[in-house]
């Protein structure tokens, strides 16, 4: 008895990537502490960053360097290849605002962005890219997501300059 069997070729076929979850303030707008708002579908570096640089490569410029705090990404790659050249990753652990990447290019300087945890729910996630991106915004990431928290549990944020006693911000009529 004879069996034959037929290699099959297996063709690599590239699954397109779902599009990348990114709010910007409007250009030449009056600068604030954010340039935005990234929602990574994932905490895997390695995946999420090459979407988020295609994305920005052609418009802002290369990006070179992105720097997290090590707090929310269980692994931090040194380097992620993306589209054409290779980003250097790197971590501070102090310095660096916990919800906030950094992102570098050679030809236009710094961008800093609001990473909106993966988990968030879109309506949550939608208000927070706003709020990144508006022009002029004030709030560091982390003061923007404890304010969408404290909004969501119906708790009014006491500004420490505030006094015990005094009614808290929302309560004011």
């Amino acid at each position: 008895m004879t069996a034959t069997i037929e290699r099959a070729t297996v063709t690599e076929r590239s699954v397109p990537s779902p599009p990348v979850r990114l709010s910007l303030v409007p250009a030449g707008s009056v600068p604030g502490l954010l340039d935005g708002a990234w929602w990574p579908r994932s905490r895997d570096l390695h995946r999420e960053l090459p979407a988020l640089t295609d994305v920005l490569d052609a418009p802002w410029g290369r990006v070179t360097r992105a720097t997290v705090n090590p707090a929310h990404w269980p692994v931090i790659p040194r380097k992620v290849r993306v589209t054409g050249h290779t980003v250097h990753v790197g971590w501070f652990a102090q310095e660096q605002d916990q919800n906030k990447l950094i992102l570098l290019s050679y030809t236009t300087g710094r961008m800093d962005l609001l990473v909106i945890p993966p988990e968030t729910d879109a309506a949550t996630a939608a208000r927070l890219m706003s709020a990144a991106a508006a022009p002029g915004g004030f709030l560091t990431a982390s003061r923007l997501l404890a304010d969408e928290a404290s909004a969501r549990e119906g708790t009014a944020v006491r500004s420490p300059a505030e006094p015990a006693g005094a009614p808290a911000a929302g309560d004011r009529g």
